[in-house]
């Protein structure tokens, strides 16, 4: 009964609330048709990349949410506050500033808490920042074969990365840089006090809300995995296991395939390590051409190294795996290597017009002066490409920070040599940051290098044959081959969708990332691993088929080939790969200090035999749910105010209506 007299005081209310909070439309005929709607409207999602929680056995470094909630935060820029936070904020800050900032929030408590969190700027086209390094002057120095460790082989680092903070921090892309600059000049021209643009964090990590703060107990409570990876490895021309008892030295050539940064996926080390990758790369293709590698006295193993960043993982992997005799490494042993070469920063050598490469050396004086020779010899081969080479400073401590270091530090005895475009510090001053990217190297540098390497690699395997001159110089590498892997492997343009790697792999992404990730159970094969990343399946794929010779019946295969000896190269592509004769083999990169079992990763105890276990850091990765970044506008308090009194007036008004609409009806009732 009271029903109709009711429609038209809710139609009122109805006008009136339209007509104080009108509908929200996104464009000029947009509507909001449902809250997924409203939610994209409110709210703007920024492409970013994040800092993340990492743990070793002592601590935790990176960046984490302070507890389980997100954080919400006005923004302002660093550059107008010199720093002087008055309430918590989340900063918007030049990347030039960054190591400036970080090391401040680092030494002023007072200056932390107020740091709600940290949006960096990309570098943009304006490339103003001359250095940044946020690694240490010494990087791994715990890891270096001699006492001096006061050298300065880093003189850009900060070593910033290495430290803990307890608010979220993003690297913003180009894009939503200048997003945030807008919303943040915004919040500056507001004159009440109150800042309208928000920023909201979402970065909380397992182990923050676990509590557990080191890698034992996190891994003991299932917060986080250990980083880690697969390592690949191949020998020219592949070694018949049926030779095993008469096998040739071996000569390890080596370099690393993964890269660290303060942000987790921006780690793409153009010029450390990935310059060095690429050499190989070349050089491998170079000397596949040659038709009588068997001939030579020497064996020829590549070995392409993960998770070195990160306390030498793969390298001390799989010097562990050869001492054991694990099926990954079947087919050589330790103490066939006879020398290590190793290709390390090699994109920035060109110097007065020609590329000019340095040799550190370690072991025997006359193995390692054989190995110098070689590389002169190569050089003076190249003639009009007027590629130099000059052995390092004398006044260097040792080697630089590189894998050969794993090697001494299991034997000291290993003779060895890491090829570098620095001298006495290194050339790249954007070591282990974001903005070693492709600007920062130069293609005909890194052609060099393996144009080098190619040829000094088959004068050691000649060992005391005559060089064959014409065969020498018959060996080039191919120039577009090396800008085909710079696009591949450090571009998203085409990246990993390139067809060379496609030819091999279907990738999971298209921006290529050299951070080497987390390692999620034990290994489940030398060939096909459970887990093995875009990157280090392209290289194994890439290496058996450089390496290899084509089995006699050729057929196609989608996994195991059926002939031993035998492997499947380009599994995964549609229609299937095929079957060649190679020594090509995954071998897991993680912590030597780390053991499976009962479904649990566990700690072990430092190994005795092994002189590096104690400095393992053992590094591990937080677990997280999501991790995002969005901003949004919050009103004025004036619009605040303005709301409550319509509210109290609408409030009001129904409460009379109600009142003046019993009486009317009781009215009716008693007329009636």
């Amino acid at each position: 009964m009271a029903a109709g007299p009711m429609a038209p005081l809710i139609a009122a209310f109805a006008c009136v609330f339209l007509a104080v909070f009108p509908p929200v439309a996104s464009g000029d005929a947009a509507t909001l048709e449902s809250v997924p709607d409203l939610v994209k409207a409110m709210y703007v999602n920024v492409d970013s990349f994040p800092c993340v929680r990492l743990l070793n056995r002592s601590g935790q470094i990176g960046c984490s949410n302070p507890g389980q909630d997100k954080i919400v935060a006005p923004i302002v820029r660093a550059g107008n506050i010199n720093y002087q936070l008055f309430q918590p904020s989340a900063v918007l800050l030049p990347l030039d500033q960054m190591t400036d900032f970080f090391l401040r929030v680092s030494n002023e408590p007072e200056l932390s808490h107020k740091v709600a969190g940290v949006l960096v700027e990309s570098n943009g086209v304006d490339k103003n920042v001359l250095e940044l390094s946020p690694d240490r002057k010494f990087p791994q120095q715990a890891f270096a074969p001699y006492s001096d460790l006061s050298h300065h082989w880093n003189p850009a680092g900060s070593g910033i990365m290495w430290n803990r903070y307890d608010f979220p921090v993003f690297l913003l892309s180009e894009e939503s840089t200048q997003t945030l600059q807008k919303l943040a000049d915004k919040n500056e021209k507001t004159t009440n006090g109150y800042l309208a643009n928000v920023a909201e964090f979402d970065l909380v990590m397992q182990t923050t809300k676990a509590g557990t703060h080191d890698s034992e107990s996190c891994l003991k409570e299932q917060t986080c995995l250990p980083l880690g990876g697969q390592s690949v490895w191949a020998s020219l021309p592949p070694i018949s296991n049926s030779t095993s008892n008469h096998q040739k030295p071996i000569i390890m050539v080596t370099a690393s395939q993964d890269s660290a940064s303060f942000f987790r996926d921006r780690s793409l080390g153009a010029d450390s390590p990935i310059s060095g990758l690429i050499a190989l790369l070349t050089a491998v293709d170079a000397l596949s051409h040659i038709h009588d590698l068997s001939n030579l006295k020497k064996q020829l193993v590549f070995a392409v190294f993960n998770g070195e960043s990160w306390g030498y993982l793969g390298s001390r992997k799989f010097l562990q795996e050869l001492d054991e005799g694990a099926d990954s490494v079947n087919g050589i042993s330790s103490l066939m290597i006879g020398q290590v070469l190793e290709i390390g920063s090699v994109g920035k050598a060109i110097s007065q017009g020609y590329p000019l490469f340095y040799a550190h050396t370690a072991g025997n004086s006359a193995i390692s002066k054989k190995m110098v020779d070689a590389l002169q010899s190569a050089s003076e081969s190249l003639g009009s490409d007027n590629v130099k080479v000059k052995p390092a400073a004398l006044s260097n401590p040792g080697v630089p920070p590189s894998s050969l270091m794993s090697f001494i530090g299991k034997n000291t005895s290993t003779s060895g040599l890491v090829l570098e475009d620095f001298d006495s510090q290194f050339s790249n001053r954007f070591y282990h940051s974001s903005l070693d990217d492709p600007a920062n190297i130069n293609s005909s540098s890194i052609a060099a290098a393996a144009a080098l390497i190619a040829r000094s690699l088959y004068i050691l395997a000649s060992a005391d044959l005559p060089i064959d001159l014409i065969t020498l110089n018959t060996i080039k590498v191919n120039v577009s081959l090396v800008e085909e892997l710079i696009g591949c492997l450090l571009k998203c343009d085409p990246g990993l969708s390139c067809g060379m790697v496609k030819s091999f792999i279907a990738p999971s992404n298209s921006c290529p990332s050299h951070y080497v990730g987390v390692f999620q159970d034990l290994p489940s094969g030398t060939q096909f691993p459970s887990y093995a990343d875009d990157i280090s399946r392209f290289i194994w794929n890439f290496l058996a088929d450089r390496t290899s010779s084509l089995s006699g019946n050729s057929s196609s295969c989608t996994g195991k080939c059926h002939d031993e000896g035998e492997v499947c190269v380009g599994a995964e592509v549609e229609g299937g790969g095929r079957c060649v004769v190679s020594m090509t083999r995954y071998v897991p990169a993680y912590s030597t200090r780390l053991k499976f079992e009962d479904n649990l990763w566990h700690v072990l105890p430092a190994n005795s035999s092994d002189p590096l276990s104690a400095a393992d850091p053992v590094w591990t990765e937080s677990f997280w749910n999501t991790i995002g970044l969005r901003v949004y506008a919050v009103q004025t308090t004036a619009f605040d105010w303005f709301v409550l009194l319509i509210g109290m007036i609408i409030t009001a008004a129904s409460y009379l209506a109600v009142i003046v609409g019993r009486s009317y009806i009781s009215k009716i009732i008693k007329r009636d």
